[in-house]
């Protein structure tokens, strides 16, 4: 969990749907994972995560995950794949982010929000990368016995 000091580890946690869409290679083995950019105006601009967003009242995972992407990346997902959760405390929010692995969509990419998107394996080369995609990478990682760093330096991003 990233330190906040300034939250109360009682404050409640907003749920945030988060999209893991992987690529498998000729042999069906997960190789590649789609990281999207913060768009301009928004806390972290610039860094790099998984896409995803809040639940709306009402919503379930799956349907939370779908209408984000959908809105954010102009595609539509099939099934959702539960995989990990992880409870974060940032400066600004608490975030419970519910990590769900998608395999297959359909669609163009489309950036809707001016966010930049790259196809990524490990190290991740694309950055800074927001902290809650730290733990995904690291069980990337260990699942696919990657023993080298999780990312390369970046430089922070201009006004992030």
């Amino acid at each position: 969990m990233v330190d906040g000091a300034q939250r109360s580890v009682e404050a409640p946690a907003t749920d945030v749907a988060v999209g893991i869409l992987v690529r498998r290679d000729g042999q069906g083995r997960e190789c590649a994972f789609l990281l999207t950019s913060r768009p301009p105006g928004k806390v972290y601009a610039g860094y790099w995560e998984y896409p995803g967003g809040k639940f709306e009242p009402g919503e379930t995972l799956e349907q939370a995950l779908a209408r984000e992407l959908h809105e954010e990346l102009g595609i539509r997902i099939a099934a959702v794949h539960p995989w990990q959760e992880e409870l974060f405390d940032y400066p600004h929010a608490r975030v419970r982010l519910h990590f769900c692995k998608v395999y297959e969509w359909e669609g163009d990419f489309d950036m809707r929000e001016g966010q930049q998107m790259a196809w990524c394996s490990l190290p991740v080369t694309v950055g800074p990368v927001l902290p809650g995609t730290l733990p995904v990478l690291a069980w990337f990682a260990r699942d696919w016995q990657h023993p080298g760093p999780l990312t390369v330096p970046a430089p922070p991003p201009a006004g992030g």
